[in-house]
């Protein structure tokens, strides 16, 4: 026995062994000659040098391997898609003890890629291998029928399954019971165990100081939902403890967002809290559900021209709404135009003191956001300079510290200030009002309403609720998953625990009378900056939001409504992304027509209306490039002189492509032959296939040949099945010749 031993060098996770099996006898040889693959991981990999024991020939080619001069070659040669029957798709990671090796590829192995020693592979017209002998298979007829298992390639063995899909579930089962999982699912119990003292400080740290800017930030998303402003601190708790158990990024501050407040605003009708609470519920129902069912990839279409759009409308929306608060204005309406049309209608009721607090508060959250980026000293220092380079480092931190709180710390002051006004007997400003003390009862979401006169049932709650019940969830597991790959600095995110999490976020808040929440992305900075070390960081957070609605809600009466106006449109004037068409328009143009019809659509209609919308374009242009596939049609002449055309298809077939691809190959072929190069397409369907069968018979009226060329097995089984006349296939140069030769001598004896 020779053992050829190879690192695969192109997988350094494998390693590959090749075991060639002599046998005494003739008898033995045609029976025992064939490869053997072992794939054996390496949990490490960490496999760096390559190992070879050979002798310098390859037993079962008469000349020398190339494989032997140069062993990285034979990853290349298997990193393919694994196939059904052969090598020729093998792809490495799922190698079997079954696989053979002995690859009738021009009637050559496939290891040795030199020209075949054995006669020409002879194929029929139905597809069926012929009986010429191969060299490389001991003497054994390509095609003919295995003497180990049947099948048509020799030496190809498939082990029998039997119960094929309880043997499945049983796996899957399995799995989901196994201990990898339950880490997976329940992160917690991963790094609980390492949780040491250095990061429970630094948790502590971030915990607070995020604390501090979403209090602000919930009482004003409250009013950007149009609810009173104790929902956006209801919203703001429980998220975070159940998040810090489920949640498998560290630096996401789940809590009430200003997408997900605007989308609950425009589905509210005015129709009161209730409606928003339950919208809570059914969008973490829907959210645990796309993760139990690992329905993430719907994200995927969603692009990044329509997610463009849509943020940077939802952006300007949000800014709208808040401008009249800003301007002191009251009038009903939260649309974009109602917004701007009652504006102008109102323009003269405006509050003098409250426009020039709103104006003063953004210029100052604008100024303190840049604070931060102050730099103080240089990092290189003396030691003898190491005292002013502690008190610069100490600068530089409290620099970051009011930048970061500018939210609250901008609303305390303004409260001071309304509060001052009132021991004067002076209301210059409009206040926030009465804020509900004390903490919510732990209660079911309500699954009826009474608004006005009319008891609204749960059936007629979420029919009015409509679309932002998948909407909502949508959007809010996109804007979660988008942060969490902010900050992941390279590392994998499980987008399925994502939805898990964020589902039981929502359902565990709806538990409490809160809105839809999400990850923040703004918050989600503060918390990375401020150096969070686990998602333990939520459990401060939740914490400072407790005791603010116990013991600090008196207090939010005298904020004025105009500083968080402000808040809110210091916030989202960096959420609207109008710089990224640029280059959109600058990479592919087409690109920016979903980009603009969302961002319109958004506008003029309303935001769950307008994404839909810029998806169906996208899908359009998807579904128009699926159905127009670019066949090149070229001309060549054969070793044996013989003129044809060539054909080739860029991607897969799919029913909308069929009747073109026909009409496309019928116009370009002519009076030659026609080869059909298909090692581009991948897939086929049934309407592809009868759209062949037709074109098969169209070019048999008309006395002409088509040769189907590098069409892979699972294809051409797709072609037989509809039972076309004849399906004249092969995979290689030397049958390729010959089949036109024989086109040829056809067309010769027609005439």
């Amino acid at each position: 026995m020779t053992k050829y031993k190879l690192n695969n060098t192109g997988r350094s996770s494998s390693e590959v062994t090749l075991t060639s099996y002599m046998g005494s006898t003739d008898s033995e040889r045609k029976d025992e000659r064939y490869y053997q693959m072992q794939l054996d991981s390496n949990e490490n990999d960490n496999i760096s040098e390559t190992n070879r024991n050979i002798d310098g020939k390859c037993h079962d080619c008469p000349d020398s391997c190339e494989f032997l001069q140069e062993p990285g070659k034979i990853a290349a040669s298997l990193e393919k898609r694994y196939d059904k029957y052969s090598l020729n798709e093998l792809k490495v990671e799922n190698l079997g003890r079954d696989a053979c090796l002995c690859e009738k590829y021009n009637g050559g192995c496939k290891l040795c890629p030199r020209p075949s020693l054995a006669p020409t592979l002879t194929l029929s017209l139905d597809g069926n291998h012929g009986k010429d002998s191969c060299l490389a298979c001991q003497g054994a007829s390509c095609g003919s029928p295995n003497p180990i298992g049947n099948g048509p390639y020799p030496h190809y063995s498939p082990t029998p399954k039997k119960n094929t899909w309880k043997s499945d579930a049983v796996r899957r089962l399995r799995a989901c019971c196994s201990k990898k999982t339950l880490l997976r699912r329940i992160p917690i119990l991963a790094w609980l165990p390492h949780y040491s003292f250095r990061s429970g400080l630094a948790d502590i740290i971030a915990g607070l100081t995020v604390g501090l800017t979403v209090i602000p930030q919930a009482i004003a998303y409250a009013g950007v939902a149009g609810l009173p402003p104790q929902y956006g601190l209801y919203s703001s708790f429980m998220a975070c403890f159940v998040y810090t158990v489920f949640g498998s990024v560290k630096d996401s501050a789940i809590g009430p967002t200003a997408i997900a407040a605007i989308l609950t605003r425009e589905n509210l009708h005015g129709l009161g809290p209730e409606f928003a609470v339950l919208l809570a519920f059914l969008s973490g129902c829907v959210e645990l559900i796309m993760g139990i069912l690992q329905l993430g990839f719907l994200i995927d279409f969603i692009s990044g021209p329509v997610s463009v759009g849509f943020t940077s409308a939802a952006a300007i929306i949000i800014a709208t709404t808040q401008v009249k608060d800003i301007l002191g204005l009251s009038f009903p309406g939260g649309k974009f135009l109602q917004v701007w049309t009652g504006m102008y209608e109102h323009i003269g009721e405006t509050r003098l003191w409250d426009t020039v607090l709103g104006v003063s508060c953004i210029v100052v959250l604008l100024l303190l956001r840049k604070v931060k980026d102050i730099k103080i000293g240089t990092k290189d220092v003396s030691e003898s300079e190491g005292k002013v380079s502690r008190l610069k480092a100490a600068l530089a931190q409290a620099l970051w510290f009011l930048s970061t709180t500018r939210n609250i710390l901008v609303v305390l002051v303004c409260a001071a200030l309304a509060y001052y006004f009132d021991t004067q007997n002076k209301q210059p400003f409009v206040l926030t009002g009465e804020v509900k003390a004390g903490l919510p009862q732990i209660s079911p979401p309500p699954f009826s309403a009474t608004v006005g006169n009319h008891t609204y049932s749960f059936t007629e709650m979420a029919s009015t609720l409509g679309s932002a019940i998948f909407v909502v969830p949508l959007l809010s597991i996109l804007e979660n998953i988008a942060l969490a790959k902010v900050f992941s600095e390279g590392k994998y995110v499980d987008a399925t625990q994502e939805m898990v999490a964020l589902g039981v976020c929502n359902i565990a808040s709806s538990l409490v009378e809160s809105m839809p929440v999400s990850g923040a992305l703004s918050r989600g900075a503060v918390n990375h900056a401020s150096g969070v070390a686990s998602p333990a960081g939520g459990l401060y957070t939740g914490a400072l939001v407790l005791l603010a609605l116990q013991y600090f809600t008196p207090y939010f009466y005298y904020i004025p409504k105009a500083s968080l106006a402000a808040v809110i449109i210091a916030a989202v004037v960096f959420m609207m992304e109008l710089h990224v068409f640029k280059p959109i328009w600058r990479t592919k143009k087409v690109d920016i027509i979903p980009a603009v019809v969302t961002f319109g659509a958004c506008l003029v209609t309303r935001l769950e209306l307008g994404i839909v919308l810029g998806i169906a374009v996208n899908l359009l242009f998807l579904l128009y490039a699926s159905a127009r596939p670019a066949v090149r049609v070229t001309t060549a002449v054969s070793e044996g002189g013989v003129r044809y055309a060539v054909a080739t298809i860029d991607r897969a077939l799919a029913f909308p492509a069929a009747e073109y691809v026909r009409r496309a190959l019928r116009k370009a072929a002519g009076d030659a032959p026609l080869v059909l190069d298909a090692h581009h397409v991948q897939a086929a369907d049934f309407t592809a296939a009868k759209g062949i069968k037709s074109l098969i018979e169209d070019f048999h009226a008309r006395g002409q040949t088509i040769i189907f060329y590098n069409v892979k097995p699972s294809i051409a089984e797709v072609f037989r099945g509809v039972k076309p006349r004849e399906f004249v296939h092969c995979s290689c140069r030397a049958e390729l010749e010959r089949l036109l030769l024989e086109a040829q001598r056809r067309a010769r004896r027609a005439t």
